[in-house]
């Protein structure tokens, strides 16, 4: 398999850093270090498990080399004294214990330094900021504004840096890459980007000063140039130092551009440096964006800018941001870039380089690109994934014991296939129960609005069809049949119930609710369903589930532009992540939705990041969004409400459809108790936690199985 990525996989070189390929973790935000800054067990594991997994180069999460001045999250790494060199030094030998190299990245926050306006401490800055114009906090829920940091920040005091403080900084800098040196690091990353001091130099929007570190683009790059020559000459010509620079910055009129970035780029080269790490950053202020320069939503959105600096240095080019593997090796085949660095692929699976090498590419555990990781830096916790419940927590992993026991998994979805497959890994003998046709559960219909979800729904289907578990189609679990089994414990993984909610004029026969919509999507049948849709149509769906067709969610997607059985005003009542999903799903197939609910804000379900994007992207396509609706009530062919401003709004409908009143459901849970059964409940069954409970419930219960 190295032959199908020959250029990823091939061992690449920066400086006098030889790596055994071309794949790097990407530097990240996983404040998982300790509250003092050292390297603790928790972040080591974390690296480690990276190291294990085949990558050639890590490269560490922010390193504060003023730390704890200029510190932008909570649990970062610290290397602004000696104190830090025996975790650091720890952390490098275990890495090269796997074969794995390990870069340290230095950073100083400067107007992005969270942790100094935290403490009342003044924010290291150029000149004066203008004010943000615009509030990404609109998109945050109430209660996560009530538990971020920033929301503590009453003001904020801003240290203009003199010439003097300009050199405290670069000694710092190069104090940092020494201690990085001794402590056995392979190399250091200088950070000059996304906001961060030595950026907010480097950019026109935030950098207003008149003196030799002002002005045109020579001088406001002139700290950077100083840091990097300081940095040089304090490790030596042959210790691999490089930069992490803007290719642009998204959205801020009169901000850098490529051609700025470029130039910037052969400054650096000049200066000394062994690579440029190419990235972008945003206004801040525009929700959308925190999911359009860095961490890109648009696949492989960075590698254009990347080749166009690549083309003017002589030196490796790093480049991240949504790369497939295929991707990336066709980029660095053509010469585009020299090097990928992943993030979000590498915390769902960390072992992604390992796979490829050994020509299972089919079992990378796939991100979904939900930005649960990302996301739960804005409420300072620690990094976590919704597909990979080991990430983050590996220092916490159990012992597992040996299998052999029987085990009946009840429910098909992502957390019945979940278990049963952490199951038979373990070597237990698992059955698998579903009551339908086909595995999958709510998740099919997931993808279907959001096709990155199906990523994972292929994977556990191939995953479940690889491991030797018995899997039982169209079967009812009962008490009997698990007798009949010899089970010496049960999952109940059947998913959340999805009632209609006590809405007047919900029982009309023009209103669905959110099973309603699965059942009529995926071909299946209820009484409901029979009373509010036409026999033609359930017939229609009815051979699409029986050919297949439906199965196949690409064909679904393509052939609902053609045709749905939705009249052309819908309105959906419920504003949390499947009615936002649905609504998009339905807009870009040509019809007129809106959202209403009496929550006061829309997006529950979907994390910060993701829910920025699509609350922005819903409002571009043109939809009406009623939060803090009052008195909702539907009537022939409308839906009447107040709004929150307390006016009488009365909305054609010629479908109405219900996206809330999920819950758990755990009857059955209950029922195979009393019959005494060893019940372990997980996903939505326990209440609604959508693909991250159900991942993170099956690898629970099948470790509380294992050790049991």
């Amino acid at each position: 398999m190295t032959r199908a990525f020959p250029h990823l996989l091939a061992p690449g070189r920066i400086g006098s850093l030889e790596l055994r390929n071309r794949i790097a973790v990407t530097a990240m935000g996983a404040s998982l270090a300790e509250p003092d800054g050292h390297i603790g067990e928790r972040i080591l594991r974390y690296h480690e498990e990276q190291a294990k997994g085949g990558v050639g180069l890590i490269i560490t999460g922010v390193a504060g080399v003023a730390w704890p001045v200029g510190g932008n999250q909570v649990n970062q790494i610290a290397i602004s004294d000696d104190r830090f060199l025996p975790g650091l030094t720890r952390l490098t030998e275990t890495v090269h214990g796997h074969g794995a190299k390990i870069a340290a990245q230095l950073h100083h926050g400067g107007l992005v330094a969270m942790e100094d306006m935290l403490a009342g401490r003044p924010v290291w800055t150029p000149s004066f900021p203008d004010a943000p114009d615009g509030d990404f906090t609109e998109a945050f829920l109430l209660e996560e504004l009530a538990e971020a940091a920033f929301s503590r920040i009453t003001s904020v005091e801003f240290k203009v840096m003199t010439v003097e403080d300009i050199q405290t900084v670069i000694g710092q800098f190069a104090a940092g890459a020494v201690r990085a040196k001794t402590a056995g690091f392979d190399g250091v990353e200088i950070h000059g980007g996304h906001g961060y001091l030595l950026s907010s130099f480097i950019s026109p929007k935030t950098n207003k000063r008149t003196d030799e570190y002002g002005g045109p683009l020579e001088n406001r790059v002139r700290f950077l140039l100083e840091v990097v020559r300081a940095v040089r000459a304090a490790v030596g010509p042959d210790f691999p130092m490089w930069c992490k620079l803007d290719s642009r910055e998204v959205g801020k009129k009169g901000g850098l551009e490529i051609d700025d970035a470029i130039a910037i780029a052969r400054m650096v080269e000049a200066e000394g440096a062994d690579a440029i790490t190419v990235t972008a950053y945003h206004d801040t202020a525009k929700a959308k964006l925190h999911s359009g320069s860095h961490t890109p939503h648009e696949p492989a959105l960075n590698l254009p800018y990347a080749a166009k600096i690549k083309a003017a240095v002589g030196i490796p080019v790093i480049a991240s941001g949504r790369v497939d593997p295929e991707v990336g090796d066709a980029h660095i085949a053509k010469g585009g870039v020299d090097f990928i660095s992943m993030g979000r692929k590498l915390l769902a699976d960390p072992h992604l380089p390992r796979k490829l090498t050994e020509g299972r590419p089919e079992d990378v555990l796939p991100c979904i690109y939900c930005y649960t990781c990302i996301s739960a830096i804005y409420v300072c916790q620690p990094l976590r994934c919704a597909v990979n419940p080991e990430t983050g927590f590996e220092y916490l992993r159990p012992t597992m014991q040996a299998g052999g026991k029987r085990v009946a998994v009840i429910g098909g979805g992502p957390g019945g296939m979940e278990s049963a497959r952490r199951l038979a890994a373990a070597g237990h003998d698992v059955v698998l129960i579903e009551a339908s046709d086909r595995l999958g559960g709510t998740l099919q219909f997931a993808s279907l609005a959001y096709p990155a979800n199906e990523r994972l729904l292929d994977w556990l289907k191939l995953q479940v069809g690889k491991a030797k578990i018995d899997v039982r189609l169209n079967t009812r679990a009962t008490p009997d049949l698990l007798r009949s089994l010899k089970a010496d414990a049960v999952v109940v993984a059947t998913g959340a119930v999805r009632d209609m909610p006590p809405i007047p004029g919900g029982d009309l026969p023009y209103v669905l609710s959110g099973d309603d919509m699965r059942r009529l999507i995926l071909g299946e049948s209820s009484a409901e369903l029979k009373r509010k849709v036409g026999l033609g149509t359930r017939l229609l769906t009815k051979v699409g589930a029986a050919t297949g067709m439906t199965a196949n969610l690409d064909f679904v997607r393509k052939a609902s532009h053609q045709w749905m059985p939705l009249g052309k005003n819908v309105v959906i009542v419920g504003g949390e992540l499947v009615g936002l999903e649905l609504a998009e799903f339905l807009s870009e197939r040509g019809r007129t939705v809106t959202v209403v609910d009496d929550a006061p804000r829309f997006g529950a379900g979907l994390t910060i990041v993701r829910r920025m994007r699509l609350l922005d992207e819903l409002r571009e396509h043109g939809l009406g969004l009623y939060p803090s609706a009052a008195d909702i009530r539907i009537e022939e062919k409308r839906v009447l409400f107040t709004d929150k401003d307390g006016a009488a709004q009365a909305l054609p409908a010629d479908h109405v459809i219900v996206a809330k009143g999920a819950h758990g459901d755990a009857s059955l849970a209950e029922t195979l108790r009393a019959e005494g059964f060893a019940v372990h409940e997980v996903g939505d069954c326990t209440g609604v936690g959508y693909i991250e409970g159900a991942m993170r419930g099956a690898a629970r219960a099948a470790a509380e199985i294992s050790l049991a």
